[in-house]
């Protein structure tokens, strides 16, 4: 099963492709759609919802896994967050109905076994977990990765457990 792995952003909107096939993990990419700082908003958006549908287009995925948005401070900045979160979801709705959300809690909990996991536990977690011989960088794309690694737990589990 090919899945698709968002972490939101404005700026860098993480993405991971895995193929989970027999309880295996085998990376397709990951990276980033990128915008630049100071071109309007609109553009932007544009840009997050073209780069989503090229990597649909090519990756096909089964299953959307999007990592749910979580506001510390800046309301400003989760705004921007959350309108490009609409951008990519718009291009994914378009292609399935078959999108998920995880919290970061979630997201930590499942990959690390705790879910207040620091930021290079997460990163170490993903390497390991997909065999791979060098730390995700940049973040944003380990966390799409994460995000992903965490929908085909879910998955496992219900399989495993016959759960509807």
């Amino acid at each position: 099963m090919v899945i698709l792995g968002i972490d939101p952003g404005l700026a860098l909107m993480g993405y991971g492709v895995i193929d989970y096939t027999a309880g295996k993990y085998r990376v397709l990419t990951y990276g980033c759609i990128s915008t630049a700082a100071h071109s309007p908003i609109p553009q932007r958006l544009r840009s997050i919802y073209t780069g989503m549908k090229q990597l649909i287009d090519i990756y096909q995925p089964e299953d959307i896994a999007f990592e749910e948005l979580f506001f510390a401070q800046n309301i400003t900045t989760g705004i921007a967050v959350a309108q490009a979160r609409g951008a990519a979801l718009a291009a994914a709705a378009q292609y399935t109905e078959n999108l998920y959300e995880y919290t970061p809690l979630q997201i930590k909990q499942a990959i690390t076994g705790y879910g207040r996991a620091e930021k290079q536990q997460m990163q170490q977690m993903v390497k390991l977990l997909l065999h791979m011989d060098e730390i995700v960088k940049p973040d944003d794309a380990a966390d799409a990765l994460a995000a992903a690694i965490t929908h085909s737990n879910c998955l496992h589990a219900k399989e495993m457990y016959k759960i509807k």
